[in-house]
């Protein structure tokens, strides 16, 4: 009963700040329902002596929400599976060697580079911490975010062909992402881990192939399911399985679960749509389900966001380290986007232009404050924490809102 009433608290909220940005804000959904969420966020502390019963009711209500297992566990996969059932294939395809080396080699540049570049300034600024623990930090806030990136590109007029490494980076990026933090934070608790080439290929085979395979797997069986049977009632139960049984499949099996519904979600929205028996109108049933999901989960995870502020202690004095981390986490986008093009010969050229957009739109979100949250106090988790919020938050409502305008400049250029 008490999940439901917090997960009411989240609707009605969700519902009355989307009202007020289609109202009166005319924000992009997501950035305008976390904006509202920050401002109210913002009052309540302002205020906390004056009306304390809401300031406890919404923090206690914030603070029952797990969000590293909501968003990792749960949330994560409806979003990346309505995600990817929209990608076209063939556009994947076309771009597919920038997106392999961006979700990979990209995520390890800059997790050093801004492990480094931390390890080094924080005592400048009084707040030395130990340089695994910087390179924790560098691990969970490389990886683009696909649900920042996802809902805000589509309507940030980015090219097509941009458009598609953006995104197919942010979600096959999830994979290397996991393993390097895994590895990161056990060597940070000081944990007996096979840091060898091997051991770590092995680690990532096991995560990111098999979460991978599992997904097609899934994808191929839940598409002849929806050929051999008529209804968009039975098909929308069906892709519901695939993402809800595949979550529990990768959770036993100790893949990884987003990669396994990016996969799946690929097959089903390329090939199971696609076959002969299914209909223009279960088709189009089966893509409003999923819009809708995908919708009013943004607006949850967003709104949850702007309420963690409530929950970081001393947020304000982390104030200059957080902005210094801004700068630190763009350079670090900077080189690890800028060494491969110049190494790596891609067919597609890498003008200025388009560098400036794929660092620019490389987004943060809920994925790395989810990470962040899951850090053991003892590895000074606050001072993460509120950098990482720091970060986030700059990239969500800054870059978010101004990708679009950059991009329409660097075309006049």
């Amino acid at each position: 009963m008490e999940l439901y009433y917090s997960f009411s608290g989240l609707i009605v909220l969700s519902a009355f700040f989307s009202y007020f940005n289609a109202r009166y804000l005319k924000l992009p959904a997501s950035i305008g329902i976390m904006v509202i969420a920050l401002l109210v966020s913002l009052g309540l502390l302002a205020t906390d002596n004056i009306f304390p019963h809401t300031f406890d009711r919404i923090t206690k209500l914030i603070a029952s929400i797990d969000l590293t297992e909501i968003l990792m566990g749960a949330m994560l996969n409806f979003l990346l599976f309505a995600g990817a059932i929209h990608v076209h294939l063939e556009d994947l395809k076309e771009q597919r060697l920038p997106v392999v080396v961006f979700s990979t080699v990209s995520v390890v540049i800059s997790t050093f580079v801004v492990g480094f570049l931390m390890y080094h300034i924080l005592p400048l600024v009084g707040l030395p911490i130990p340089f695994i623990q910087c390179l924790v930090f560098g691990a969970l806030i490389s990886p683009t975010d696909p649900i920042a990136v996802l809902g805000i590109l589509k309507q940030a007029g980015v090219p097509k062909s941009l458009e598609t490494k953006i995104a197919g980076e942010s979600l096959f990026n999830d994979g290397m992402a996991v393993v390097v933090f895994i590895v990161m934070l056990a060597l940070a608790r000081g944990e007996e881990i096979n840091t060898s080439f091997s051991g770590i290929s092995l680690l990532l085979a096991k995560e990111a192939l098999g979460g991978i395979v599992l997904g097609l797997l899934l994808g191929f069986i839940g598409s002849q399911m929806i050929y051999r049977v008529d209804g968009y009632n039975v098909h929308v139960l069906i892709t519901l399985a695939i993402v809800m049984g595949g979550h529990l499949a990768a959770q036993a099996l100790h893949m990884s679960g987003p990669l396994a519904m990016v996969a799946a979600g690929l097959v089903v929205g390329n090939y199971g749509k696609n076959l002969g028996g299914v209909s223009d109108d279960e088709r189009d049933y089966i893509d409003k389900f999923w819009e809708l999901i995908d919708e009013i989960l943004n607006a949850i995870l967003f709104l949850i966001i702007g309420f963690e502020l409530l929950l970081i202690p001393d947020l304000r004095q982390y104030g200059l380290i957080g902005g210094i981390a801004i700068a630190v986490v763009l350079l670090a986008r900077f080189i690890s986007i800028y060494l491969p093009v110049k190494i790596i010969p891609f067919r597609t050229k890498f003008g200025r232009k388009s560098i400036t957009i794929l660092v620019w739109g490389g987004l943060r979100g809920g994925v790395s404050i989810a990470l962040a949250l899951s850090i053991d106090p003892g590895l000074h988790k606050d001072l993460l924490l509120a950098i990482t919020y720091f970060v986030v938050l700059f990239s969500i409502i800054v870059q978010g809102l101004t990708v679009g305008k950059l991009t329409k400049k660097m075309e006049n250029l």
